[in-house]
């Protein structure tokens, strides 16, 4: 089927043809940024000219981050920024920034950190702030309706609230700020552990941070909202005992089965807002997807169920057909709005799927996706319709209508075709179509995993395009830049962060398993080295002295001054740039014997330990690299004649073998590095070896595949 007609995120709130759009905005990368270029508001994106203005004009600044698929955010636009007396205000009191949270992590980590401070409850999007002329926080929150309600003031209100403050009492508040600088600077870890007292099995204190959270009838963590928290269902797998399993395997099949997956186009949602996973929040993102996408291939290698398999190939699919550009680099988000409603695009109307099947499709899907039911969406102009999830199972459908299991797979996948193609002439959400460099990285090592996995080059082909085009766009002269459109070009060189780099380290290395290049060997050395120099806490004046608190900053070290210089551990909607480093350094520093790489992960370690103590569930990323310290590092090597590799990489593939990267080198592959640099022969050999040890080089596959069970054996 050809790609669906998705348009390119467009404005939120449209303005008469008479007024010109903002030319600050309207030249920005950002789609978001772009849709708010014909507001009334005098928008600036966050740069030199709009916080110089606020300082000599001594304004505070209203500091609005968001991003191109955020429902919320629209709502506010629509209701605010494209009301003229809303933004008479704004104009009037405030310097005003737009920010795009994609594009400025580090602007968005810090102020959500702030909002959290300031109010003692979790932040979101839209983000606003209103700051000192300096970037201080004096008020937070998020989405602010036009009038008051559900607790809420009238967005009116807070604007001329905070104005009639910083006239009347700036010092005052200019004083506060101070205060609360001091307070944001404590939330920083500086009291690494020695590596000597690190706790001995980190994973069984996540698993059972995680069990009190645990919903084992839905699967999940905690109440609705309910998101996926794909770090912490990597680390079960990992750990893998019967209770971690039995949470992962229960929460990744809901899931599967619930309304947070597409049942027609692939791909999951955002999150569900029910604890049922029957009704998701319908934006679609880019590194949700990956994040997924890796972890229910493991899953398949684990259990061998085929569900799994199913949503695999269905999201791959997605993948490819909706999210990756002409020229090869992977979109950002799919908006969760479509014509106006959220959902729309995705919920079907009683009637019209009858009207579209055979009945003999029907007899199967209605049943399957809960369509003889009640209705189970009640939002805006869809209220009444069926957001389609597995109600029924398709083997008892198969026996009621007394049919094989085979028949009825075969008319569900006929229905299933039937209505995507129908729901591919509605007016489709609109897609962000920016190239943002880490969450490229997340796919592109998501992709490749999952084409090791289960066979399927055509995925490791579109990984390798996105791969291709961030080296090309993205990587220059050894520094990595955080996003561009889909033709290379960017508005501004922002600077990728920790978690860009962190990300592209992994992702390379999941490269070379998929096919070794010394190339490819050397962009993860350059990408090693950058992130080393640019992001480790070290004493600037001597860059050969021992880390001072250990650690990686989000930020650069040449980056622009900010309020706060984050160093987070702490996994979110995405993993944590400082535990994915850790454990990518150990690694990549054990095949080229870098010792430097591998004393940074250390330092990360060391540093994270006490926080990692207190909130183990939300370190996942750091206990897993922890884990992996702790044991010999480990590597697969098999070399030989490349058109002799397929049946080793048959058997290997398939596996979960999380603490044993394989990697595949061919005869006449020149300068490698020692740890890789073992005997060629006529035929292939394999060699299990941890730390600097190998066992004796194995011939045959089943004997490769008993010594990979006995991890202890080698000595």
């Amino acid at each position: 089927m050809s790609r669906p007609p998705h348009a390119a995120a467009a404005a939120a709130s449209p303005s008469p043809a008479s007024r010109p759009a903002n030319p600050r905005l309207s030249r920005e990368t950002s789609p978001y940024l772009r849709q708010h270029a014909d507001n009334p508001v005098d928008w600036y994106p966050w740069n030199a000219e709009a916080l110089a203005l606020a300082r000599t004009t001594a304004r505070p600044i209203l500091l609005s981050i968001g991003y191109s698929a955020c429902h919320w955010c629209h709502v506010m636009a629509h209701e605010s920024f494209a009301d003229t007396a809303t933004a008479a205000l704004m104009n009037a009191h405030f310097v005003n920034i737009k920010v795009d949270r994609e594009e400025r992590p580090d602007l968005d980590h810090i102020y959500q950190t702030a909002h959290q401070l300031m109010t003692g409850r979790p932040g979101g999007w839209p983000l606003t702030l209103f700051l000192t002329p300096a970037g201080v926080p004096i008020y937070a929150g998020t989405y602010f309706p036009p009038r008051p309600r559900h607790g809420l003031p009238a967005f009116a209100d807070v604007l001329t609230s905070i104005a009639n403050a910083w006239q009347q009492r700036r010092e005052e508040i200019e004083a506060r700020g101070r205060q609360f600088c001091r307070v944001l600077a404590h939330t920083l870890p500086d009291t690494p552990t020695e590596t000597r007292d690190f706790i001995d099995d980190p994973l069984s204190l996540a698993v059972t941070d995680l069990a009190h959270a645990f919903d084992p009838r839905w699967g999940g963590f905690g109440a609705a909202p309910k998101f996926p928290h794909a770090s912490d269902l990597d680390l079960l797998l990992l750990a893998g005992t019967p209770a971690a399993l039995s949470m992962a395997t229960t929460t990744l099949t809901r899931m599967a089965d619930g309304g947070l997956f597409d049942q027609l186009g692939g791909g999951f949602y955002r999150y569900s807002v029910d604890e049922r996973w029957q009704i998701p929040h319908f934006e679609k993102m880019l590194y949700d997807n990956a994040l997924l996408l890796r972890v229910y291939s493991d899953a398949w290698a684990v259990t061998g169920d085929a569900r799994y398999r199913e949503i695999v190939v269905a999201t791959a699919e997605w993948v490819m057909r909706e999210m990756q550009s002409p020229s090869g680099g992977y979109f950002a988000s799919l908006d969760a709005d479509a014509a106006g409603e959220e959902g729309a695009f995705y919920v079907w109307p009683a009637g019209e799927i009858e009207a579209l099947l055979s009945a003999e499709e029907a007899a199967v899907a209605l049943p399957h996706w809960g369509l003889s039911g009640p209705p189970n969406f009640f939002e805006g102009a869809a209220a009444g319709c069926w957001h389609l999830r597995v109600a029924t199972p398709l083997h008892a459908i198969a026996d009621d209508l007394g049919i094989s299991p085979q028949a009825a797979r075969q008319r569900l996948d006929s229905a299933r075709d039937t209505l995507r193609a129908a729901r591919a002439r509605r007016p489709a959400p609109a897609r962000d179509e920016k190239i943002l460099a880490g969450w490229n990285a997340l796919m592109v090592e998501a992709m490749l995993h999952a084409a090791r996995v289960f066979g399927r080059p055509e995925w490791a082909q579109s990984a390798r395009r996105a791969y291709a085009f961030v080296r090309q766009f993205l990587w220059r002269d050894g520094r990595l830049y955080a996003a561009c459109d889909a033709q290379g070009q960017a508005s501004a060189a922002i600077d990728a962060c920790l978690d860009d780099y962190a990300y592209w380290l992994a992702a390379t290395l999941e490269l070379l398993q998929e096919c070794y290049s010394n190339e490819d060997l050397l962009f993860a050395s350059a990408v090693a080295d950058a992130l080393v120099d640019a992001f480790e806490d070290r004493p600037q004046s001597d860059p050969s002295a021992a880390p001072a608190h250990a650690g990686f900053f989000f930020t650069r070290h040449d980056h622009e001054a900010l309020i706060l210089r984050p160093k987070p551990a702490h996994d979110n909607a995405t993993p944590a740039g400082n535990g994915v480093a850790a454990r990518a350094l150990l690694r990549l520093g054990q095949l080229c014997g870098e010792t430097r790489w591998q004393a940074a992960a250390e330092g990360v370690l060391a540093l994270f330990h006490a926080p990692a103590l207190h909130s183990p569930a939300g370190f996942a990323s750091w206990l897993m690299a922890l884990h992996e310290w702790q044991r010999p590092l480990s590597r697969v090597v098999i070399r030989g004649p490349a058109a002799d590799f397929a049946p080793w990489r048959a058997a290997l593939n398939g596996r979960y073998l999380p603490a044993w990267p394989c990697l595949f080198i061919p005869n006449g592959t020149l300068n490698l590095p020692p740890a890789l640099a073992l005997p060629e022969s006529d035929h292939v050999n394999a060699w299990v070896c941890a730390g600097v040890k190998c066992l004796p080089a194995i011939s045959g596959v089943a004997a490769l595949l008993e010594a990979l069970s006995k991890p202890g054996k080698v000595k």
